[in-house]
């Protein structure tokens, strides 16, 4: 069709500059006719002209609304790749080797083989909604680790809201062996609860707020059932006597808190860097918790924990320092000790106290096999000036960390006096039960 349209064009021009022209002016009929011709040709032209025109335009229109809807479809396929849930699985299995200094059928034994952990892990975003939990398996038990949902704002600001770890003290974690610092049986150190929450880093500083609601147990499955059940230790209650944890007590949980910290990043030099920082908590103590332990409502009041920390970095070592400082306010004038619960049993603690963490690593790079770094380390913590003139709490990790792979052990040297989990220490930071030695050795299986 355009070709007969080009064609025709070119006849009229062709006749428009021919002799012909020149015939016109001669008055011949004949050559009349011809103009008369001519002129119909030339509006029969400009006639297909202008459809032609009209042919380019509806040309232009499907080809502008072609690529109209191929950006449509561009869109549509990099919404539903972004929407695609980008959650990277992963988890561990551990082990734990003990020989315990008064455990004489265990040494006979020559100590006990124990499974410890089995524990998944989800990482990652949904519509740049990122998302972070962990459940965790022990023969005793199955708890939830953290759960939580955050948005970074800006490369400063992220906020976060559901179970996560409480800003306070040295963090991640005021240890580097396995059975951590003293504060963690108290709730001072990797403690996670149920709240929201802000991370603002401008510059070399790291401010942290959050406000928690409650801690992260199991709530509403009856009388006893699983207010023991946790990873982190948790007030659950108070006593008037401070020695066993499961006697007459009443309820007492945190709520309401509100945990605020601050670190500054000081570059010394090349290879050297200090990191001060403080951090303070306040919350209040409610005996109406769903999920009470003791079923006696007489656990009102309120708390506080402050502390001043300072983590060095130079070269390949690693320096923590911690100062402490706790109370509990409970409207009973009798009571005596703290009653937690964490890993399904229960412990006591002071209602006040100050404490000290000092740890130190060494960390070096090898090539031995899969063995890819070596890290020597002492961790000491003390927890003194308790309230009622409780014997002090002391603890003291002698130990080395190997990273092979996904492997990573722990082998301990842990003596202690008044701290769980050591053997012979029982379950009080309260009384005095004297010190004792255990030799642990954990494995663990990353993937």
């Amino acid at each position: 069709m355009m070709k007969k349209q080009l064609l025709a064009i070119s006849i009229g021009v062709a006749l428009g500059t021919s002799p012909l022209a020149g015939i016109a002016a001669t008055g011949d009929a004949s050559a009349e006719k011809i103009m008369q011709e001519l002129e119909a040709l030339k509006q029969r032209v400009e006639t297909l002209q202008g459809e032609l025109e009209k042919e380019r335009a509806r040309n232009d229109q499907i080809e502008q609304k072609q690529a109209e809807q191929a950006e449509k479809v561009a869109k549509a396929e990099e919404k539903a790749e972004a929407s695609k849930p980008d959650i990277n699985v992963g988890g561990a299995v551990r082990f734990n080797y003990t020989v315990a200094d008064n455990d004489s059928a265990g040494k006979d034994r020559g100590g006990d083989l124990a499974f410890d952990t089995f524990r998944l892990n989800f990482d990652g975003e949904i519509n740049d909604v990122i998302l972070s939990a962990e459940w965790r398996w022990y023969e005793y038990m199955s708890v939830i680790h953290h759960a939580w949902v955050g948005y970074e704002f800006t490369d400063d600001l992220m906020a976060r809201a559901g179970i996560f770890q409480v800003p306070f003290g040295v963090l991640p974690y005021n240890s580097h062996n396995f059975y951590f610092s003293s504060l963690y049986y108290v709730g001072l150190e990797d403690n996670y609860d149920f709240g929201v929450g802000t991370t603002y880093t401008p510059g070399d500083w790291r401010f942290d707020l959050a406000l928690f609601k409650n801690d992260e147990r199991k709530w509403g499955d009856g009388y006893a059932s699983g207010a023991l059940e946790s990873y982190s230790a948790n007030v659950m209650g108070y006593g008037e006597t401070s020695a066993d944890p499961y006697a007459e007590g009443y309820d007492a949980s945190m709520t309401n808190t509100l945990a605020a910290r601050a670190e500054y990043t000081y570059e010394v030099s090349d290879g050297f860097t200090l990191k001060p920082g403080v951090s303070v908590k306040y919350g209040q103590l409610d005996s109406s918790m769903p999920g009470a332990y003791y079923g006696s409502e007489k656990g009102d009041g309120d708390y506080y924990a402050a502390a001043a920390h300072l983590v060095a970095d130079y070269d390949r070592w690693n320096v923590q320092l911690q100062y402490t400082d706790w109370e509990y306010d409970l409207d009973n004038a009798d009571a005596e000790s703290l009653r937690y619960g964490y890993y399904n049993a229960a412990y006591t603690g002071p209602l006040s106290a100050n404490a000290l963490t000092a740890n130190v690593a060494y960390t070096m790079p090898v090539e031995w096999g899969p063995v890819s770094s070596l890290s020597f380390y002492n961790d000491y913590s003390l927890i003194f000036d308790k309230n009622n003139d409780f014997e002090d709490t002391y603890m003291n990790v002698t130990g080395m960390a190997v990273s092979a792979g996904g492997v990573y052990a722990y082998f301990d040297i842990i003596n202690g006096k008044n701290q769980p989990f050591v053997a012979g220490g029982g379950n009080a930071l309260t009384d005095d039960t004297g010190a004792n030695t255990i030799f642990n050795i954990n494995v663990g299986y990353y993937f």
